[in-house]
């Protein structure tokens, strides 16, 4: 039966839940590492869910546990990937799934996906970083771009962190006992600090009069991103039901995400992020002229409004 340890932060409420399923000896008597992950209870649910739902999973876990104990690290690293995906899929936001089952399908799969997991080391993670810092950056089409640039170093090592994920879930597993892509053991492209531009209160000034000529949706858009410091998912996923009017505060308890041949969906906030902020006057005023514009266009398209709330 799988292990549950709850974590607690420094006022004793419970965090995470690490979970483990241990799975024997090897031949010399000595206990095999256990296979490891962690379970974080959604915002808002009581210790008795909570508890429940880490409960469902680890016993999802220790089920999956028992398709992985025929893992070994003499299965080539794209057989692994499908297992790796079957579990960070548990843990990764839509997005970010999305986003590393595409670069291990056009990426990693390609270049060292024939290769077996205990042969891997970090002279074959190096060649695949040059490899990426000699790639030409594409297009959002996907073609090259003409002038010849390069991936730039925070996009390769963005790329290596999807790697590098691969390998400590299969450390996890004990099918290999180090990671070879370590950053300590690789040479990484250099790179620089971005530069970080904001608004001046001038320039956000003449952003919000300028403002004034466009669509009631865009002005209040705008001034919640200026007012509240909310993410752009997080913005276009509110509702009129998180505005308190009277207090003039905004609950933000969703994010919107988009994936590729998909309809439109929402998640948690990003870590969980459940939080209420403050708006001024202004901004309230607005977010009430729009509710009203939107009851108007409600009433007259009728059974056609598609805006729910």
């Amino acid at each position: 039966m799988a292990n549950i340890t709850p974590r607690r932060d420094k006022n004793g409420n419970i965090t995470s839940y690490t979970i483990r399923v241990y799975h024997g000896y090897d031949s010399s008597g000595k206990r095999l590492k256990p296979f490891t992950t962690s379970y974080k209870p959604e915002k808002g649910m009581t210790a008795k869910q909570a508890e429940k739902a880490a409960q469902r999973f680890a016993d999802e876990f220790e089920s999956e546990c028992l398709h992985f104990g025929e893992a070994n690290s003499s299965m080539r690293l794209s057989d692994f990937v499908p297992r790796y995906l079957e579990i960070a899929k548990q843990t990764l936001s839509p997005a970010t799934y999305e986003f590393y089952k595409l670069k291990i399908d056009s990426l990693i799969n390609p270049a060292l996906g024939h290769l077996k997991l205990k042969d891997i080391n970090p002279s074959h993670i190096q060649k695949f970083i040059n490899q990426l810092a000699a790639a030409p950056k594409e297009k959002r089409s996907g073609l090259p771009n003409e002038q010849g640039e390069k991936l730039s170093p925070s996009t390769v090592r963005r790329y290596l962190t999807v790697l590098q994920s691969i390998f400590k879930q299969a450390v996890k597993l004990g099918l290999i006992s180090d990671s070879p892509a370590k950053v300590e053991r690789l040479t990484l492209p250099k790179a620089q600090a971005p530069k970080i531009e904001i608004f001046t209160k001038q320039e956000a000034a003449q952003m919000l009069a300028a403002l004034e000529n466009e669509d009631l949706q865009f002005q209040t858009l705008i001034q919640l991103a200026i007012f509240t410091g909310a993410r752009r998912g997080e913005l276009v996923a509110l509702k009129f039901s998180d505005i308190d009017f009277e207090q003039r505060k905004i609950t933000i308890e969703r994010a919107a995400y988009k994936i590729k041949g998909q309809p439109l969906a929402t998640r948690p906030p990003k870590d969980y992020e459940t939080r209420t902020v403050t708006i001024n006057e202004g901004c309230c005023e607005l977010l009430k002229l729009l509710k009203a514009e939107k009851i108007e266009s409600a009433q007259r398209l009728g059974t056609q409004w598609l805006g729910g709330d």
